[in-house]
Parts: C-alpha cells; sequence; structure tokens
C-alpha cells in the first residue's frame, strides 16, 4: 500500500480503501477557514471525504476560537434578529458552502452521499410540534437538497421523524445510541414513506440514522474490568447493522424499494477515541461496514490518513458482539437504562452547548454593534 502525508498528490491509502470498500467518510467537523480556504476540496479530493456533519458544539468552537463569523454578524445586526436566528443564519451561510462543495458527490452517486447536516434547536428535543415546524423553515431557508436536517432520536423526536419523511424533508437521526433507539428511528422513517406511496408522492427521501459509539466506552471505563474495556460501543453497533439489514433486507423494504425508496443508512457517530490509550482510529477501523457512513472528527481523519490500517470491521454474524454484551450485563450493567441516561446526557450537552454558543454571539454583537 501507497502511503503519504496530506498535501501531496492523492495516493492510495486507508481512507481510500475504506470508501472503496463501500463507507462513506463524512468529516464531523465545520469552520468557515475549513469552507473557504480550500482545505475541504482537498479532503474531498484527496481524502474520500463525501460528506459533513455539524452539531452545537462544532459550531460554538467554531464561532468563539475565531473572528471569521464578524463581518457576517455585522451584517446581521440590523435585522433585529435574535442571538438564536442569527446563527441559524451563520450556520446556513456555511451549510450551504459546504453542500455546494458535496453537489458533484451528490449528483454522482444519484443523491445517495454528498450530505451535509444542519441540527434544530436542541431544545426542541422534546417538542414534537416545535421540531417540525424549524426543520421545514430551516430546510427551505437552506434551499439545497443535499442538507439533511438533524432531529434527535428521542421519543417526540421520533414522532417528528415519521411527520417530516411524509413531507420530504431529508433527515439525520441524531443521538442514538442502542439497537432500540435504531429500531423506533427506522420505524418513522420507514412509516414516513409509506405515508408518502399511500398518498401518491415520490418515496425517494433520504435518511441516515446517527449511532453515538465512543461515549459507551467512556461511559462503562469506570465500572469494567480491563478484558471489557473499549468494546460495548462496537459490539452495539455490530449487534445494530445486522439488524438494520435484516430490517431493510426484509419483505415490508422490498415492496418500498420496488416503489423507489431507498433504504435508511446507518451512520456512525462520535467516532473518535476518549481512551488516550487507544489508536486514533480504533473505532473507524473496527466500524468499516459497506452501506454504512462514519462521520469523523477532523483530527482522526487526518491521523487515519497519516498512519491508519483497516482491519476488522463489521459482518454479518453478530454472535461475539452479543457475547460482549451479555459478559457486561453480568457485570451488573443496565444497558438499556445507560442507553436512555446518554441520550438524555447527550441531550442535555447540546443544550449546555447552545446556550454557550447563543451567549457568544450576544457578546459578539455588543462588541461588534
Amino acid at each position: 500500500m501507497i502511503r503519504a502525508g496530506f498535501g501531496k498528490e492523492p495516493v492510495l491509502g486507508a481512507l481510500k480503501e475504506l470508501h472503496e470498500s463501500g463507507q462513506s467518510i463524512w468529516l464531523d467537523n465545520i469552520t468557515r477557514t475549513l469552507l473557504t480556504s480550500g482545505t475541504l476540496g482537498r479532503y474531498i479530493d484527496e481524502l474520500s471525504v463525501t460528506g459533513l456533519t455539524s452539531n452545537p458544539t462544532i459550531f460554538e468552537r467554531a464561532i468563539s476560537g475565531s473572528t471569521d463569523y464578524d463581518d457576517s454578524i455585522k451584517t446581521l445586526l440590523g435585522r433585529g434578529l435574535s442571538c438564536e436566528d442569527m446563527f441559524f443564519e451563520l450556520a446556513i451561510e456555511d451549510l450551504v458552502i459546504a453542500a455546494d462543495h458535496f453537489r458533484p458527490v451528490y449528483e454522482a452517486s444519484g443523491g445517495t452521499d454528498g450530505f451535509v447536516s444542519l441540527e434544530v434547536s436542541p431544545e426542541l428535543a422534546h417538542d414534537a410540534a416545535g421540531t417540525i415546524d424549524a426543520a421545514q423553515r430551516l430546510h427551505a431557508r437552506a434551499g439545497r437538497s443535499n442538507l439533511l436536517i438533524k432531529v434527535p432520536g428521542t421519543q417526540e423526536g421520533v414522532a417528528a421523524i415519521e411527520e417530516l419523511i411524509s413531507l420530504g424533508i431529508p433527515i439525520n437521526v441524531t443521538l442514538l445510541f442502542s439497537t432500540a433507539h435504531w429500531a423506533a428511528a427506522a420505524e418513522a422513517y420507514t412509516r414516513g414513506i409509506e405515508r408518502r406511496i399511500a398518498a401518491g408522492s415520490c418515496p425517494d427521501v433520504v435518511s441516515v440514522a446517527s449511532m453515538f459509539i465512543s461515549r459507551w466506552d467512556q461511559s462503562l471505563a469506570p465500572r469494567l474490568e480491563a478484558s471489557l474495556q473499549d468494546r460495548a460501543g462496537v459490539a452495539i453497533a455490530h449487534c445494530t447493522y445486522r439488524a438494520a439489514n435484516d430490517f431493510f433486507g426484509g419483505d415490508r423494504w422490498r415492496r418500498l424499494e420496488a416503489e423507489g425508496a431507498r433504504p435508511q443508512r446507518l451512520l456512525w457517530a462520535s467516532t473518535g477515541t476518549k481512551n488516550p490509550e487507544l489508536v486514533s482510529g480504533y473505532y473507524v477501523s473496527a466500524l468499516a461496514a459497506a452501506g454504512t457512513v462514519n462521520t469523523i472528527p477532523e483530527k482522526t481523519l487526518l491521523a487515519f490518513h497519516a498512519d491508519g490500517v483497516l482491519a476488522g470491521g463489521l459482518g454479518e454474524d453478530a454472535s461475539a458482539a452479543e457475547a460482549t454484551l451479555q459478559e457486561i450485563g453480568r457485570s451488573g450493567i443496565d444497558l438499556d437504562a445507560l442507553a436512555t441516561q446518554l441520550q438524555a446526557d447527550g441531550r442535555d450537552a447540546f443544550i449546555a452547548d447552545f446556550g454557550k454558543l447563543l451567549h457568544r454571539i450576544d457578546l459578539k454583537a455588543s462588541d461588534l454593534g
């Protein structure tokens, strides 16, 4: 295998190999400099990056850590916008640029790949009606068919997902932590597609279901013996991957595909390592699987490009993964309860970062105004 550092001629390497195996590589980051400096274009050309995700935490770091957004904030000051509305204007500016970068990928893939993601306010996690309204407004405001609206997989979020899919809004379901969480999201997506077919509408509405991986291992680290450390996240992903293949390979979905629908893809999120003793590409290599997406933090992406090696990956046989989860259960861990807690913790973290983000924008607006 030929390897070289980033910035040289396009080379063969682990990322290229991963892409050619059938997994989409998305970047889990966005900054205005990334978009305007040519860096994202190089990632697309040289690192096989075919999409991008964002969240409140990423935007909080991007806006608070630079002056890149100051000119846009100055322009927005005269419109009398709230800090939240100002944020979404800034985010849409970025994501429209990103979506246009990925437009050739979107078209070449027939609308399967080349997506960017914008999250509704995390404060709407338990407000189905508010989520539906916000998602429609944001998608219309962006005006890009390759932009996914991120909706959390809470009980209220799942209800909103079915309605939004029925309305033709492409959705990235976020904050999924278990096979049960995924199953609820897949059902909501499927019901939305079935409603479109019943109404005579085109059933080709894209969705991905984002499973958060490394947060499992971070949470369990103090509670498990060494032999079980850093195994839960990948095991849950493996079991969910098999369940998704069974679900979307069944008779119900064969009928929907015959009408023109496409299955919802699994997306692996939270794939940067939290344990410093792990190699940085641990989750990238372990989660390799055709027909899925891995959204990778920028630091992890560059490290895997430099010296990553593909080994293992997910397969159809999840018996070893099931055995791992059973062993964790025998250690006194209630995995279902922990999945619920992790989803709530993830929601709360995004809400907190969203609050910090709005406060930062308020301070910048005051300084610039």
